[in-house]
């Protein structure tokens, strides 16, 4: 049988294994223990993030990224803490495995109670992994020097700060003699998303959900003031610029939810396809489309008439 559209066997040795924490989760401890457990089993070597290490029951061993690298790295959390671990190795082609310790956990692959399950197909080389778009952002200065760099796996939103407060919004395509304007709107902001973060932030303001193999960019207007601005799907082979239009708004750019840029005036924000992908870990069975229909309930079927 075929694998699925860009999915990759997972040929290296696992023998170190690192843990991402969602810290303020009760059942954390009782997972900590199994998956120390599993791994002593397995003959797996365990590293946390140093902060962490108070809450490791055997005390545990720091990760060190550039001197020890690492085959796997294992979320423990939900989606927010499985972004978390992918910025943290990002451009190091370490595949990342989501155990749902939260409520959705879209991008996560199994739930805490199948831990281990999931965890022994990996080992045994029964598990894939799909390598997932990324976005790049630079911010540059109106005298065309970047002033920052970021990566997202899921989504840049460029959006007001504090109070809901429209503010007015510039997109063009493409750069050079081929750039051309997109449109000027006012919204409370602009979600620009990968295929993997059409399914976050983007759905919730009324994006559409796309397939992850598509190579695009997602444009979701938050709370447009206008009754015609719809969301857009563009190539990722041309970036996007944003540019406020209002220098006395306080605009923010945020990272997959995470990470804030204030933007002074006159900055503005160029986004295109990111420079490197994120493995994510696929156990046996998991596809987009059964989790999109178990997870978002999507399209399911009213009961049966009594």
């Amino acid at each position: 049988m075929s694998r699925p559209s860009g999915r990759e066997a997972i040929v290296r040795p696992l023998r170190r294994i690192g843990a991402v924490l969602r810290r303020r989760n009760p059942e954390l401890p009782g997972v900590l223990n199994r998956l120390d457990t599993f791994c002593r089993g397995r003959g797996v070597e365990l590293r946390y993030e140093r902060k962490d290490l108070p809450l490791v029951p055997s005390g545990g061993t720091p990760m060190d990224l550039d001197d020890e690298p690492l085959d796997l790295v294992v979320a423990l959390g939900g989606d927010g803490t499985l972004l978390r671990a992918v910025h943290l190795v990002a451009g190091r082609d370490i595949p990342v495995l989501g155990i749902n310790l939260g409520q959705l956990g879209f991008l996560t692959s199994t739930a805490e109670a199948d831990m281990e399950i999931g965890l022994a197909q990996v080992l045994d080389g029964e598990a894939e992994m799909e390598r997932r778009q990324t976005l790049g952002a630079e911010v540059r200065g109106s005298d065309g020097r970047v002033r920052a760099s970021h990566f997202a796996l899921n989504d840049f939103v460029m959006h007001t700060r504090g109070a809901a407060q429209v503010t007015p919004l510039d997109l063009t395509f493409g750069e050079g003699s081929s750039q051309e304007e997109i449109g000027s709107f006012s919204a409370d902001g602009v979600i620009l998303a990968s295929p993997t973060g059409s399914t976050a932030y983007s759905l919730s303001a009324g994006g559409p959900i796309i397939v992850p193999a598509m190579d695009c960019i997602l444009v979701t207007a938050i709370c447009p003031h206008s009754l015609t601005v719809r969301p857009l799907v563009v190539p990722a082979a041309e970036p996007i610029t944003v540019r406020s239009l209002d220098p006395e708004h306080e605009v923010h750019l945020t990272v997959d939810g995470q990470v804030a840029h204030k933007l002074d005036p006159g900055e503005v924000v160029v986004v295109a396809r990111g420079q490197h992908d994120v493995p994510l870990v696929h156990l046996k069975g998991q596809t987009f489309f059964r989790t999109m229909r178990r997870k978002l309930n999507w399209a399911a079927r009213p009961p049966e008439r009594a």
